[in-house]
Formats: C-alpha cells, structure tokens, sequence
C-alpha cells in the first residue's frame, strides 16, 4: 500500500484515497487499518460504527465538507475577535508619542505617523521585498494612494520575481478603479474576495506587516516580530481558502433560489438586527446600494415589513450553509 505522508487537514493523499475508496467498497474499515492514513479521520471522511467501535464506516464527501468548513469559519471568527482584542490594547500606546516623532520604535514594532509616512514606509519595504506581498484591503479602492505609482512599484516588484495575493469585500468585483489596478498588471498576480473582511493588512515577505493603528487609518503599526507575522499569515490563509476568485479569473457567484450572493450576505446581516448603514459599512457598500439589495430581497421573498423580512429569511432557508 502506498506510504502515507504529511499533509495539510483536507487534503487527500494518495494513501487515503485508496483506503477511502475500499472502505466504499466494502462499507467499512478496521479500525487498525485506519492508522495507514489518518487523515481520513481527520478530514471526517472515516467515523466509528456506531454498533462496533472495531470498525470505520465512510462518510460521504458532500457530508464531511461542510464540517471542515464550519471548522475553519470558527477559527477564522476566533482570530477576528483575537484581532480586536489586540487592536484594543495598543490603543491606549497610540497617543503617547503622538507629535514627537514621523515614526516612534519599540522592538518589533514602529509606530508610523500620517499617510505621507505610511505610503513611504509602504515604497521603501516593498523596493526591498522579493518574494511575496499578502493584502487585505476591505472597502475597495485604496485610500491616499496614487494609482500611477502603485501600479509601477508592484510592477517592479513582480518582476523581481514576487506574487501578490489580495483580499478585497465582493463589491470590488463592481470597482473601475479596482479592475482598472489589475489589469495594468502582469505577472503572478491573484485577487479574491470574501462577504467582510478584517482591517486593513499588508505582509511582505512574511518579514513585515503594517495594519492600522486607528480607526481612521491616519497611523499605522510596522511589525517586525515572526510570532504576530506567523499569526496574521495564517489568518491571512484561512481567509483565502474560504475567498472566491477575482483576478485573473474570476469564478461565478450562483444564484439560490432566486437570491445572489451580495443578498444572501445582506440577509445574514439582517437577521442580527443591523440597520441599513451597518449593512453597508459591514459589506464595503453605500447605504443607497444596500437598501436597492434589501428592497428586491423583500420582494423575492414577498415580504411587507422588515419584521416579517426576517421571519422570511429564516424560514426560506437561504442562509443554511452559507461561506
């Protein structure tokens, strides 16, 4: 039988897949066989009889993905709410050499002062960089930057030999300025998005990262420390595993039941009991779009009230399994 290697929780190797498929076969596995690939158990692809703990019976793939997945959006939830417990106790350093210096250090970590120093700072990392630039970047267009010269800057650095991977909300899918960016660019470039994303994020070659050290993103944290660049990569990578493809190619967002994708997140987000602006600020939208998508949602459904919107939304059962 072919040797089972390491490999990420998911992924099927070739040990697991012939093991998989005998268990299929013959409806179920002993339980000492299963060691010869643990990832069938890990991946949920193999579980206990029920009436013989000797034995491993298979589990159907249209079964199993839907818990790895349920898995990852937890994790994904649990570093978002990690994420703001960090960014609330820096905050209390933010002010404290406020005014004193353009960029104030502490080890592994640089306080940097107004867009004019965050958009140098921004050149002069990526000029050194050769590898690999990781973006988050929710609300679409990019604030304070030039266009003309992000395109050259990326350029150069792609043709260094480095890939970028950005993360955008969906509404970029519908951003000029976005799609104007991306096709001036060739090289490894690739560009997905995602319902919400977390604050804004950069890592350059899994050395550096800036996130945002305010609200207003007037100032900005540079972190050097390879624990906290670990952390935002994996989160980084959770993100994008769970993110659909915009550029080069961008996959097809279905329909369910007559309600899209952009509706389906609205949905999700009425059923909290937001209003229409926090829709909005929670998709990367304008308050005007988000009440036109909450309007043919009411209509889809046939709804006359925002009550009995919720009510619909519940019983219609659009937003059962929903990533």
């Amino acid at each position: 039988m072919t040797e089972h290697r390491a490999h990420e929780v998911g992924e099927l190797c070739e040990a697991g897949g012939a093991l998989y498929a005998r268990a299929l076969r013959d409806g179920r596995i002993h339980s000492s066989e299963t060691g010869r690939a643990p990832c069938l158990r890990e991946s949920g692809l193999l579980v206990p009889d029920d009436e013989d703990a000797r034995w491993f019976r298979p589990v159907a793939p249209a079964v199993a993905l839907p818990q790895l997945l349920d898995g990852i959006e937890k994790r994904i939830a649990q570093y978002r709410r990690r994420e703001a417990a960090l960014a609330a106790s820096f905050q209390p350093l933010m002010g404290l050499h406020h005014g004193k210096f353009q960029g104030s250090a502490t080890p592994g970590v640089t306080v940097l002062h107004g867009h004019p120093a965050i958009n140098s700072t921004i050149g002069e990392i990526l000029a050194d960089s050769r590898h690999e630039v990781l973006t988050v970047q929710p609300g679409g267009r990019r604030p304070n930057v030039d266009q003309a010269d992000a395109i050259r800057r990326t350029q150069e650095f792609i043709e260094r030999g480095g890939r970028t991977r950005t993360l955008y909300q969906h509404t970029a899918r519908y951003s000029p300025w976005a799609t104007s960016y991306y096709e001036q660019l060739t090289g490894d470039v690739e560009v997905r998005t995602l319902d919400e994303l977390p604050n804004r994020l950069l890592v350059f070659d899994r050395k550096v990262a800036l996130i945002p050290a305010d609200r207003d993103h007037g100032n900005a944290l540079a972190l050097r420390t390879p624990a906290v660049i670990s952390y935002l990569v994996t989160v980084f990578d959770l993100m994008w595993r769970l993110a659909t493809p915009m550029f080069p190619e961008a996959a097809y967002q279905p329909t369910k039941n007559g309600i899209t994708p952009r509706q389906q997140a609205i949905a999700a987000l009425l059923t909290e009991g937001l209003t229409d602006t926090e829709i909005a600020a929670r998709l990367g939208m304008n308050v005007r779009t988000a009440r036109v998508h909450i309007a043919k949602l009411s209509a889809v459904l046939k709804s006359t009230s925002r009550a009995q919107l919720g009510y619909l939304i519940g019983k219609s059962g659009i937003l059962d399994h929903t990533h």
